[in-house]
């Protein structure tokens, strides 16, 4: 099986030691994405739309990266800081992975850079 990262300037940077994604065999799976803006590298403004919105175009630019698009996605995993924040979430991640993938989402205490929404993709080449 070849294990290939992948890379774009159009999704934020690793803030940590690894990669934005990884292809292994036919499947994609996408580091953990946040509200960060590509160009500035710093988390969007706007409360939990804001973010969340710019959270899927970072998943849109990889998922472009690897030849692909929503429709490709089989499995995600979603984190708020605040579980309050659910409803103007779901309504933002609708939008985007209409064919419905498998999904967690959890609240998690703390996300890194104070996010208010962090996603995890896995998604299938072939």
């Amino acid at each position: 099986m070849t294990i290939k990262a992948i890379n774009t300037e159009k999704a934020p940077a690793a803030i940590g030691p690894y990669s934005q994604g990884i292809i292994a065999g036919n499947m994609l799976f996408l580091s953990g994405q946040g509200g960060i803006d590509p160009a500035t590298g710093k988390v969007v403004e706007g409360g939990i739309e804001a973010e969340a919105l710019q959270t899927m175009k970072n998943i849109k630019a990889l998922l472009e990266e690897a030849g692909i698009d929503f429709t490709k996605v089989v499995k995600t995993t979603c984190f708020l800081a605040d579980m309050n924040d659910f409803a103007a979430f779901n309504a933002i991640y609708a939008e985007y992975f209409t064919t419905k993938p498998a999904r967690s989402c959890v609240a998690a205490k703390d996300l890194p850079l104070g996010f208010k929404v962090e996603v995890e993709v896995v998604a299938y080449l072939g």
